[in-house]
């Protein structure tokens, strides 16, 4: 059975330019700084974000993790939101690895968070209290559907936080999706903030890697950070090579799966058990009204016994990713697994 894979977009198969510029790479020991396809991947990165410098590191949760050493020390506090992926997915790290005390406020339906509620957060200048020294900012935002933000909400960010003193990161894991589906090219989204993280193994196809992206003195820092963290490589640029045609050949190919999301989600809001709105980049959260007595793991099971993958949110919620994998056909049978399921 030829499966439809619709469980993340990090399922991703790199693409055949990919594999041949994998195999054909020049490279050296990124430890020592000698790999020339890390080094040539780091200065496309930084260029793209418009910062100074950038780092190439295994996966986006070590960027978020290596960017929020570098801006906190111990006993620092950082503000996010309670359905943020660094809260949420990335094991504690912050506070286990870091010693950084995370102050979560609520998310807004947007994935933002409300000015008021950072000045609400934000500690006073007390000993009884952590020093807040940073915001944690993402988009697209994964656990609020997909959905992304503005460059002038990021404004009003950016002037909160020089106001106050404190740095922003945001997590950017599918920033590239926020900007194709906003028309925007990719510093409009990262102009104000102190630091970035993207994800190459997601919508853009490659099979490992992550930048990091700031100042030169705030990558030194988190060059150091990675280092501790296991992040060192040697022969990288076998991967760094893949990442380089992720950036050039898989950016805008992404309104593709932003079309193909919207016509799955405009085929599911036909069937009157199933709750969701439309989709703002490529996921499509599908919420099982109470007419549906099945759990969402029972519901995902049956699909996939039709040859559909779907990701399992919560007891009645599943999520749905387009991507590089996914043709027109395949949602159009993923349809038809729905319709089978639910009648």
């Amino acid at each position: 059975m030829n499966l439809i894979d619709l469980r993340s977009d990090t399922v991703t198969k790199p693409t055949p330019e990919m594999r041949i510029a994998m195999a054909q790479a020049e490279v050296g020991d990124d430890v020592y700084g000698d790999d020339p396809t890390v080094n040539k991947l780091q200065e496309l990165a930084a260029q793209m974000a418009g910062k100074e410098s950038a780092l190439f590191v295994p996966s986006g949760t070590m960027g978020n993790l290596a960017a929020i050493l570098a801006h906190c020390g111990r006993g620092d506090e950082a503000m996010l939101g309670d359905k943020a992926h660094t809260f949420l997915f990335e094991a504690g790290g912050i506070s286990a690895l870091g010693g950084i005390h995370s102050h979560q406020l609520p998310n807004q339906p947007d994935g933002s968070l409300l000015l008021a509620d950072l000045e609400a957060g934000l500690r006073p200048d007390d000993d009884h209290f952590p020093p807040t020294r940073l915001i944690l900012l993402e988009n697209t935002h994964n656990r609020c559907g997909g959905t992304y933000q503005t460059p002038a909400y990021n404004k009003q960010v950016r002037d909160f936080s020089d106001q106050h003193g404190i740095k922003i990161h945001l997590d950017g894991a599918r920033i590239f999706n926020a900007a194709v589906a906003q028309n925007l090219p990719l510093t409009a989204l990262t102009e104000h903030v102190d630091s970035v993280t993207f994800c190459l193994s997601k919508g853009l196809s490659a099979p490992v890697g992550s930048l990091l992206c700031g100042t030169k003195d705030f990558i030194y820092k988190a060059h150091r950070a990675r280092k501790m963290l296991g992040g060192g490589m040697r022969q990288a640029g076998i991967l760094a090579a893949a990442g380089i045609v992720a950036l050039t050949t898989m950016v805008e190919r992404l309104s593709e799966d932003h079309a193909r999301a919207r016509k799955l989600a405009d085929g599911l809001h036909e069937m009157r058990d199933l709750e969701l709105e439309s989709p703002a980049t490529n996921m499509v959260f599908v919420t099982l009204r109470d007419s549906v007595k099945k759990s969402a793991i029972e519901i995902a099971e049956e699909l996939k016994a039709r040859g559909l993958l779907v990701g399992k949110v919560s007891e009645r919620r599943v999520r749905m990713v387009t991507h590089y994998g996914i043709n027109d056909g395949d949602v159009k049978d993923a349809l038809a697994a729905w319709h089978a399921v639910l009648s």
